[in-house]
């Protein structure tokens, strides 16, 4: 958190979260699934296709140290990943996922860190889409993996607890993220979430760019 970073963020994903803040990464036109916003969005007006070389170059020439690569789900799109990261100077390079696909060898050689963010019952995502045991497991007993659980009310704090035991998740490898789209409705969560977070030895993840920049895309 505050640390400069240049984002790429892909489209499509394998989940569809109700509160999920970028549908316009994959619920587009004819595509059924719930969001609660209800919204559907043109595909040819929110996809911007590029050679994943191209790609690569585009990143290259932000000048940053750290690149973090964001979605939709990511690691859908493993293959055309590890062809756009090796055109790129030495970055740390940064994977936001939400646990269920295995990144192949290629591209977890490239990878310093993933933020490994699987979806509670509240995301409205079926438990056996989106918290695959196989899965969760090995994210555990990978060091490079960081977890990330979107809270809405106490009740996920519990969930995130029965997660954590049954897959020896360690504590300092925990944050937990007020689910929000304003400063508002994060505060709020966040008075309690904190002492959750104390009372349970885990991290809070803020919202910075909610707060510096509000709800908007780009940033």
């Amino acid at each position: 958190m505050g640390k400069p970073c240049a984002f790429i963020r892909l489209s499509r994903c394998n989940l569809a979260c109700q509160w999920c803040d970028t549908p316009y990464t994959w619920h587009f036109t004819g595509d059924n699934r719930f969001h609660r916003g209800g919204e559907t969005y043109e595909r040819a007006a929110n996809q911007v296709v590029l050679p994943e070389t191209e790609a690569g170059r585009r990143g290259a020439k932000l000048g940053m140290a750290r690149l973090g690569v964001t979605g939709g789900e990511p690691l859908l799109q493993a293959a055309g990943l590890i062809i756009m990261l090796k055109e790129l100077p030495a970055m740390h390079i940064e994977i936001e996922t939400n646990g269920t696909i295995a990144p192949p060898p290629a591209l977890d050689a490239l990878v310093g860190q993933y933020n490994v963010s699987p979806k509670l019952a509240h995301s409205g995502n079926p438990a056996e889409l989106a918290l695959i045991p196989e899965r969760l497991a090995e994210w555990a007993k990978n060091p490079r993996a960081w977890f990330k659980f979107v809270i809405a009310q106490p009740d996920d704090v519990d969930e995130v607890l029965s997660i954590r035991d049954r897959f020896s998740i360690p504590s300092e490898r925990i944050y937990l993220m007020a689910e929000g789209t304003d400063s508002e409705t994060l505060e709020a969560r966040e008075s309690w979430l904190a002492e959750s977070c104390i009372r349970h030895g885990l991290s809070l993840s803020k919202r910075l760019h909610i707060k510096l920049f509000g709800d908007t895309r780009g940033t």
